[in-house]
């Protein structure tokens, strides 16, 4: 049996393991595998023998003539920190998920946070760790680093735990130009790789979405804020594709067959509807935020796209491709 597989089934029985008070047979231990893993007592019990190697207690008793494994009394969550076992192993196992908050205050309080969760760990539990990391990789995708603006967040986060009011000093993308503002900072929001700043700014009479990385400066004020008992921040971002808030419009694109083999699987946004086509494509509806994201995420398909409607956004596209084309010639 390969490592890897062997890591993956120890995780398995060590999940069913803190499930149970009672205690379970091999062939209930079995029976949590997944369909074509070697059920065979002969193995169940070397998988066994290597949980209590890599440091898990393990007490058999006989019940109703049958004998049964369960975890010692008082392992089933570790002291003070009220984690099982197999949550330190997946909380230690996490650590690159918050790889692009590098050099920020809140990525050294994290990574401080797990590294007593892998404290916790028994020794040998660690190398079982090091086996999962060959079983499961983590892609970060594109992503931005904020090792230099590690003031701004702590700023940010100071502002918004205490409830005050903050004057920054913003780069508008879209305007080009830096402005002031006062801000009641609401949430800091991470998504798609970027770390977005969601409160109410009193310059535009609304709430507004700022990216970290374009916050020049950052002052506290003393000045409290209340959030509206109405504002609810999933609302809010709900119509964005990804990150880019607008008015929203209802978007349906067929797929070819060759795309629509990987479309079909993905969870593109919370409003999406499929329906497969005799051809082998698929048609895809959702109600979404109109913005440049959208143009060139539909381009991110080729031609293996099509925009049904609506017609502001099939033109939208083709003037884009249009563009793309006469610069690459």
């Amino acid at each position: 049996m390969a490592r890897n597989e062997q890591a993956v089934r120890l995780l398995v029985l060590l999940k069913q393991l803190e499930a149970s008070r009672q205690g379970l047979t091999l062939e209930q231990l079995g029976g949590s595998l997944a369909p074509g893993s070697t059920r065979h007592p002969r193995t169940l019990r070397r998988d066994l023998a290597a949980l209590e190697e890599a440091g898990y207690p393990l007490v058999t008793e006989r019940i109703n003539g049958q004998t049964v494994w369960r975890l010692m009394e008082g392992f089933r969550n570790v002291p003070g920190l009220r984690f099982s076992p197999s949550e330190l192993m997946a909380l230690t196992f996490s650590r690159r998920l918050i790889t692009p908050l590098e050099g920020t205050e809140l990525h050294t309080s994290l990574q401080s946070a797990l590294g007593k969760a892998a404290a916790a760990l028994p020794r040998q539990g660690v190398a079982l760790v090091q086996q999962l990391d060959g079983t499961f990789s983590v892609g970060l995708g594109p992503h931005k680093r904020y090792r230099q603006h590690r003031d701004t967040i702590d700023r940010l986060s100071r502002a918004i735990a205490d409830k005050t009011t903050i004057q920054v000093r913003y780069d508008s993308a879209s305007r080009g130009r830096v402005t002031r503002r006062e801000v009641d900072p609401y949430r800091l929001w991470y998504a798609s790789g970027g770390l977005y700043l969601i409160g109410y700014c009193h310059l535009r009479s609304e709430p507004r979405m700022f990216a970290v990385e374009r916050i020049k400066s950052v002052t506290l004020t003393d000045h409290p804020y209340q959030i509206p008992l109405h504002f609810d921040l999933d609302a809010f971002v709900q119509d964005a594709l990804t990150v880019m808030r607008g008015p929203r419009i209802q978007v349906e694109l067929e797929f070819n067959r060759a795309t629509a083999a990987w479309v079909k699987d993905r969870v593109w946004h919370d409003t999406q509807q499929t329906k497969r086509l005799k051809n082998g494509g698929l048609r895809l509806t959702l109600s979404v935020a109109d913005t440049r994201e959208l143009v060139g995420w539909v381009l991110s398909f080729g031609s293996g796209a099509k925009v049904l409607r609506p017609d502001s956004l099939r033109q939208a596209v083709q003037q884009e491709a249009q563009r793309i084309l006469e610069q690459s010639q």
